[in-house]
């Protein structure tokens, strides 16, 4: 075993890869031209899916009268807490309470992290460290010390301060591996060895930030390598951040109607359930929601 889960890792992967192209994004646009971009790329499919989960997936799915459900003040502090602090352990009035985890939207709390870590890239770009590299890599040295004290002095400490270390650490490497891009290398040999090295590592206490680092770089080699991007096309929705926002509710939807049905037997209806809303959500808010960004920075 790793030590964490394969959604951990997914999660993982996933701000390595954010890392690099947010820290990218920056470098190419500067700070107006970043804050609009970050900011509309997430807000807009954000609201609407807490809106589309409490107003209509909570309302055809609570046990409640409709009237009772919307007047619930849970109903509105789901809501808020979902939009002001990624509030994921949030419940909705009457619904999916029979469910193991009763949250409707139990993904959002990586974008309490992903917020931070975008804001410590406009403030290291306003501070002059991506202009800097050096200086961004003594950043992350530094945070790369913080881990493996954490590791060293208190390894089975609260989960909440591993994830606080880490998710800002992989950020980093990957937003360091577009910054020192030119000598990086992408070998997939060179990944090979540094999974081999992460077996040796394990019993000791430099295996989770061996890890961290070799996940980041690794995740970035199986991406740009290559060998095997050829090839590749554009596609022509981007459907990962409705996957993201939307998968949990509709599995959770799918759990509470079918509550005796095995997980692989809800995963492909629901698989194509959650690509279809995510279809949905790509041309109807955050394809419109880029083509305003592209006009408040030209205004702008």
């Amino acid at each position: 075993t790793t030590g964490f889960t394969l959604g951990e890792h997914a999660v993982n992967g996933f701000f390595a890869i954010s890392g690099f192209l947010v820290t990218m994004s920056y470098d190419r646009r500067g700070w107006r031209d970043y804050l609009v971009a970050r900011t509309l790329r997430i807000a807009p499919g954000l609201i609407a899916a807490t809106l589309v989960v409490a107003l209509g997936l909570g309302a055809a799915m609570t046990r409640l009268d409709l009237g009772a459900y919307l007047a619930d003040p849970q109903l509105r502090r789901f809501i808020t807490g979902t939009l002001t602090t990624f509030k994921s352990a949030s419940a909705l009035p009457g619904v999916f309470d029979k469910n193991p985890l009763p949250f409707p939207m139990g993904t959002v709390w990586t974008l309490k992290y992903e917020t931070i870590c975008y804001l410590g890239v406009l403030v290291g770009g306003l501070l002059g460290l991506l202009a800097r590299p050096k200086l961004a890599l003594a950043m992350g040295g530094l945070l790369l010390a913080a881990t493996l004290l954490r590791e060293i002095i208190d390894p089975d400490g609260p989960k909440g301060v591993e994830t606080a270390l880490r998710l800002p650490l992989i950020f980093l490497v990957g937003g360091l591996i577009y910054l020192f891009r030119d000598r990086v290398p992408l070998s997939l040999p060179g990944l090979a060895l540094g999974l081999a090295a992460l077996v040796l590592l394990a019993p000791t206490p430099l295996y989770k930030s061996a890890l961290y680092l070799v996940t980041a770089w690794g995740v970035l080699v199986l991406a740009l390598a290559p060998a095997l991007t050829r090839r590749r096309s554009e596609p022509p929705s981007d459907l990962s951040y409705g996957v993201y926002l939307y998968g949990w509710p509709i599995q959770q939807a799918s759990h509470a109607l079918f509550p005796a049905a095995g997980a692989m037997t809800l995963f492909w209806p629901g698989l194509l359930v959650t690509l279809a809303v995510a279809w949905l959500s790509w041309h109807l808010v955050e394809k419109p929601a880029l083509g305003l960004k592209r006009r408040l920075i030209a205004a702008g």
